[in-house]
């Protein structure tokens, strides 16, 4: 579940095992890469914060960021992220 919070869409992700979770970046990353607006992320084992603010738009969320979230939401689905 997305929320937004200090003008950023933030959302954790849990998977079964980091290699799983390494997958699912992978795939973000391509979408990123994409859409040319990257976010900024950790990862520790299966756990994956993702963060998303539109830098160029003064740091704010923007309709990119939402289409963005709205995408790697998806991909999590697949994975079936918690």
């Amino acid at each position: 579940m997305w929320t937004e919070t200090d003008n950023q869409l933030t959302c954790s992700f849990t998977f079964q095992d980091f290699k799983e979770a390494f997958a699912f970046m992978t795939e973000v990353a391509v979408v990123a890469e994409e859409m040319n607006h990257h976010p900024w992320w950790s990862n520790v084992y299966n756990k994956v914060e993702i963060r998303l603010t539109t830098h160029d738009a003064g740091n704010t969320v923007t309709e990119k960021d939402q289409v963005l979230a709205q995408r790697i939401s998806v991909l999590a689905e697949r994975y079936q992220a918690k």
